[in-house]
């Protein structure tokens, strides 16, 4: 009876847990949802969502006490990986408003192959063959979509460059020093990304010139949507998440993302309707080769010691 009353109780946990992470996850699809309904450029748009993230993070985390000072040196490390992240977030959302929302999450969503390429350049690994093999059969896929979409040409090519530095930022976050907690990464990340950003978005505007820089009417709610929805509160979803699965469960989760931006790009502008056959097909090449890549993880997984999640 007591273990029954225990299995009961853990898989009421793992079901709580395995909902917030799919929320999160989901909320982060709907950023590109977002980002099309935000008429701000992609440079405004990013440093505007990251000014409304970074002063809310403060002020939450001051009134939670959750602030610990860290040393000048760890601190440019923390914001030089936030700069990248918001460089990703600028070419992200660029891929948006040089193409749809479609076409951004299908390049995002190489990712994972893409890494399988780029961390072992870093960690002087060697590359996996077969991964190497995924990479290509990917970017068929890719040049599939390129070729039938040639007028959203610049979008992809914008959208592959934001999956590049997503994978930057993930190999740099792992090789960052280790002692502080989520909170205090998140929140320097975030400051010094911000910073980063307003050094550089002078140049980016006198490059690509905005007809507005301050948000209009709508605009506002989205951008708070998007920082406190799909910023703030997903971090707090994600880190409860963490506290009760693995890392292999979080990363075959993560795929989920692009679908669920997708289906809701589908759902809510019908960009369906203006992409072509091809866009499907190379689609469905993706997704094949990010499918039998989890496939085996997941092959590699059940040969490590027995954990649920």
């Amino acid at each position: 009876m007591v273990d029954n009353i225990g299995d009961l109780a853990f898989f009421a946990t793992m079901k709580g847990t395995l909902i917030r992470l799919h929320a999160a996850v989901f909320l982060w699809g709907f950023t590109g949802v977002l980002g099309r309904a935000i008429s701000l450029n992609e440079g405004w748009l990013v440093w505007w969502r990251m000014l409304i993230t970074v002063i809310s993070l403060w002020v939450l985390f001051y009134s939670l006490k959750k602030i610990n000072r860290i040393p000048l040196k760890d601190f440019l490390k923390i914001a030089a990986i936030g700069t990248v992240l918001s460089i990703h977030w600028l070419f992200f959302y660029g891929s948006i408003k040089y193409a749809n929302v479609s076409i951004a999450l299908t390049c995002l969503s190489t990712t994972g192959l893409l890494s399988a390429v780029i961390e072992p350049l870093f960690f002087r690994r060697k590359i996996n063959p077969y991964e190497l093999a995924l990479g290509i059969f990917a970017l068929g896929g890719i040049a599939l979509i390129y070729i039938t979409n040639l007028s959203y040409s610049v979008g992809i090519f914008i959208g592959l460059l934001s999956a590049v530095f997503t994978v930057l930022v993930s190999v740099m976050n792992k090789k960052l020093i280790t002692g502080y907690t989520a909170e205090s990464i998140t929140l320097y990340q975030l400051t010094g990304g911000f910073l980063g950003l307003t050094v550089l978005l002078p140049l980016y505007n006198f490059l690509f010139p905005a007809t507005r820089m301050v948000p209009h009417q709508w605009d506002w709610l989205w951008l708070v949507i998007l920082s406190w929805c799909c910023t703030i509160f997903t971090f707090m979803l994600y880190i409860k998440a963490l506290r009760n699965i693995s890392a292999f469960t979080l990363n075959l989760t993560l795929t989920l993302e692009p679908v669920y931006g997708i289906i809701l790009a589908f759902l809510l502008y019908h960009e369906n309707k203006t992409l072509s056959s091809s866009f499907f097909i190379g689609f469905g090449l993706i997704l094949a080769a990010v499918f039998l890549q989890m496939l085996r993880l997941v092959k590699q997984h059940r040969r490590l010691p027995v954990n649920p999640l």
